[in-house]
Order: C-alpha cells, then sequence, then structure tokens
C-alpha cells in the first residue's frame, strides 16, 4: 500500500524533517548548566530517642519535627559572559547551598539573585575565571504548532542531554500559578531537566523547561516551558531590581461558567467575575465590588480571568485604567489607579517575605484547594503551603492546608493581604486558622537571636 500526504496550500511548501539537530546541540552545550541545591527539610518519624517516638506515637505529631538535608537537581543556561544563569525558582526553592557545573566541568557556588514565584523564574549568579558564552534569545510568539523545538538538560543527572520534538501546543493552562501561558512540547523532559533552555531551529532559546505530566514521575510525551518572551521581562526585573514590581488591583476573580451566565446578565461565558474585593485596594477605591464581571480592561476585551491578571500585571504602578464591568445586568464604566502588590512590596526593603520571616510560604486559597483541603466555601484566607524549618511556624501546630483567617485580630482574605499584617507584627503574632471544618487560634512567637 502507498502512503500519500496531502498536498501543501498554494504558494506554500510541506517543510522536510531535519535531516539533524546536531547544530542546535553543539551551540547549545556550552550553554547548558547543572545546578545542585541543598536544603533542609521537615520530615515525620523516628529522631532516634525513644522518649519521644513514644509520646509522637501515642499523642501525635505536636512534637517537633526531624531536619533531614535534601538534594536537588535541576538545569540552567548562561544569559551573560560574566556569569548570569536562568532557571526555575522550584529548582533553587529554600536552598541553603547552590553550585553550578559548567559543561567544562568547572564548579562554582551560585547566589540567587532573585526569584519570582508567580512565574517559576530565578536568576543566579556565579564569579566566572573567564568569560563564559551565552544563550540567544529568541522569539517565543514566533513559535507555530508544529514547529521543531529541542530540549537540553541534565534529566537525572545525566549532564547535556538534548531531545527534540514539536511544538505540541501553546497558552496552555496547568495550574501552575495566576500567568500560566505555557508552551507544550513533546520534546521529552524529565526530572532535572527543570529550568533548562527549550530552542528553536536556530538554536534560541524559546522556552524554559518547567513541568511535566506524568503518572510514573518519566516523561510520557507531555512537557512544559515557560515561553521566553513572558520571562525577559522577569528576568530584567530580576537583575535590577532582585523582585518582579507588577500592578496590582487588588480583587480575587475567577471564570463566568456556563451556568452563571444568565444569574450575570450576560449573552456567554466572558470576563472575570470578582469574588472579593481587598479593603483600601486600588479596587475598592474605583468602586468596584464583588459580584462586578470585568469585560474590558484598559481597553482590551476580556474573556477569561487570567487576561485580567496577565493585564493588570504589565501596566506600571501609578498608571491609570479603564475598566468595563457588568453589575446587575448593566455596563458601567469606571478608572482605576494601579498600584503595587503589598506581597510583592513587602520584598522591596528586606528581600524576604514578611510570610517567610515567621517560617510560612502562603498562598492564595482557590476553590480547588479549598476542595482538597476540605475547607468550608465560606471561608476566606490565606492557605499554608509549606512550613520552613527551624522558624517559629515549626515551633507551632500549623501545618501545610491550615487557612490563616486572622492577623493579630485583622481579616486576610488572600496571601498578600497576610504578608501585608505580618510585615506589621511584633515579636509575636495571633493568628485565626482554619484546618478542615475546625477554627482555632495560634501564637507565633520570634526567637530572642531572631530578627
Amino acid at each position: 500500500m502507498c502512503l500519500m500526504l496531502a498536498a501543501a496550500p498554494p504558494g506554500q511548501a510541506l517543510s522536510s524533517v531535519p535531516e539533524s539537530f546536531a547544530a542546535v546541540a553543539k551551540a547549545a552545550r556550552p550553554v547548558v548548566v547543572n545546578i545542585f541545591s541543598t536544603r533542609v527539610i521537615r520530615v515525620p518519624g523516628s529522631t532516634g530517642d525513644p522518649v519521644e517516638d513514644f509520646f509522637r506515637q501515642f499523642f501525635g505529631p505536636g512534637l517537633p519535627y526531624r531536619a533531614q538535608r535534601q538534594q536537588s537537581l535541576g538545569s540552567g543556561f548562561i544569559i551573560s559572559s560574566d556569569g548570569f544563569i536562568v532557571t526555575n525558582a522550584h529548582v533553587v526553592a529554600l536552598a541553603q547551598q547552590i553550585r553550578v557545573r559548567l559543561a567544562t566541568r568547572e564548579e562554582y557556588e551560585a547566589r540567587v539573585v532573585g526569584v519570582d514565584q508567580k512565574t517559576d523564574i530565578a536568576l543566579l549568579k556565579i564569579r566566572p575565571k573567564t568569560p563564559l558564552p551565552t544563550a540567544k534569545l529568541g522569539d517565543s510568539d514566533a513559535l507555530e504548532v508544529g514547529d521543531w523545538v529541542v530540549a537540553v538538560g541534565n534529566p537525572f543527572g545525566l549532564a547535556s542531554t538534548v531531545t527534540a520534538g514539536i511544538v505540541s501546543a501553546k497558552d496552555r493552562v496547568i495550574g501552575a500559578g495566576p500567568y500560566d501561558d505555557f508552551i507544550q512540547t513533546d520534546a521529552s523532559i524529565n526530572p532535572g531537566n527543570s529550568g533548562g533552555p527549550l530552542l528553536n531551529l536556530r538554536g534560541e532559546v524559546v522556552g524554559i523547561n518547567s513541568a511535566i505530566f506524568s503518572r510514573s514521575g518519566g516523561s510520557i510525551g507531555i512537557g512544559f516551558a515557560i515561553p521566553i518572551n513572558l520571562a525577559k521581562k522577569v528576568i530584567d526585573e530580576l537583575r535590577e531590581h532582585g523582585r518582579v514590581i507588577r500592578g496590582w488591583l487588588g480583587v480575587s476573580i475567577q471564570d463566568v461558567t456556563p451556568d452563571m451566565v444568565e444569574s450575570f446578565g450576560l449573552d456567554r461565558p466572558r470576563g472575570a467575575l470578582v469574588v472579593e474585593v481587598e479593603p483600601q485596594s486600588p479596587a475598592d477605591r474605583a468602586g468596584i465590588r464583588r459580584g462586578d464581571v470585568i469585560v474590558e480592561f484598559n481597553g482590551a476585551l476580556i474573556e477569561e480571568s487570567r487576561q485580567l491578571s496577565a493585564r493588570i500585571a504589565e501596566l506600571p504602578v501609578g498608571r491609570s485604567a479603564a475598566v468595563v464591568l457588568l453589575r446587575d445586568g448593566k455596563q458601567r464604566h469606571l478608572t482605576v489607579t494601579i498600584g503595587e502588590s503589598p506581597e510583592e512590596a513587602a520584598l522591596g526593603s528586606t528581600g524576604r517575605s514578611a510570610a517567610r520571616a515567621w517560617g510560612l510560604v502562603v498562598t492564595d486559597l482557590t476553590p480547588q484547594l479549598a476542595a482538597r483541603f476540605r475547607i468550608p466555601r465560606n471561608i476566606r484566607g490565606a492557605l499554608i503551603r509549606e512550613i520552613l524549618p527551624g522558624s517559629p511556624a515549626d515551633r507551632s501546630d500549623l501545618q501545610p492546608g491550615d487557612v490563616i483567617r486572622q492577623v493579630d485580630r485583622t481579616p486576610v482574605t488572600s496571601a498578600a493581604a497576610c504578608e501585608r499584617e505580618l510585615a506589621r507584627a511584633g515579636d509575636s503574632v495571633l493568628l485565626l486558622v482554619q484546618r478542615g471544618r475546625a477554627s482555632g487560634y495560634e501564637l507565633l512567637q520570634r526567637s530572642e537571636d531572631q530578627p
């Protein structure tokens, strides 16, 4: 039987499969690095003390957890000859030590210049003995579904591994953060590839390999990369400020589902539904209310809530923006002045978040997270994602999955509000915490030698 290819449209030719990816691989290897990070984590279980183990067995996990050193592997790529390196934020998260190994096998201690958790991007700096080769950044917007791409990294510690595939999809939302906009590829990506480059056939970086979907822990042909055009602005801000300064409106939003269309006077599912408005936020001062549906922002139509988040983040602090919304089926026009996120502003003076100073990593409580941790629907607050070892939170009964509802008796409805109130706390702070359907108070206290 003869297999026939369909003819290309007039004026177009069918692209042939590349004979080899050797040129791309050869150019990429010198700029891709191995990253080894070490951190201390809390682990339950035996500490070797039979008395403590006895109490843990009969009275639960209230006793301190055992500290354990954990090493992780990742990848990165060099963007300047003097040693700036891009990787994923999760590769270096909470690391006490970071080492970078070059293709030449030279190793250097690295420092973190800045981290942006919301896009999962980190910028590192080493002090090389000689100028380094650098990666060329491309244009991810020019990618088309079906284009060939090459992934280079260090899966399972296997240095300079090269895999090839195609762009399977663009603009993927996978629930990784508020600015999801991933390139999906079937180029093989495995643990250890995180932070490495995704390249086009010209050898230009078009993405940062970041995540996979897998049931086994290995590649099944569904990998995701952060578009380099999204990353460029983040990298520049991290290099200049050590953090990303984003516009802030002060609203919690969600998509309008088909069954909500009639209730909100819409003709179809569109817009960003306002669930909460932060008191004294730009949205509050502009007159935006819970239940409003924002359908246009700064001249751009809003079809999904993530589009609004991206548009707000792009605007500089202090800029005015026109908002078109629907309230009770009627269209209203408002003007809002963009502010700076309290969560990110808290990083400006100290270089660390207020929540982390207390040993907490917090995130917004989404409907999905509420369902996962069995939090009642009417509860608002900041969900504890992680507790840092040796911190005030570590010495308390708090645990991941708890929701902080109040900080020193002030209600908080988001991670940003929680950060703001924790930054105001003194040597102790009283938290109202929700765990499942139960709630209670927890007092955190700084130790004498803690700043």
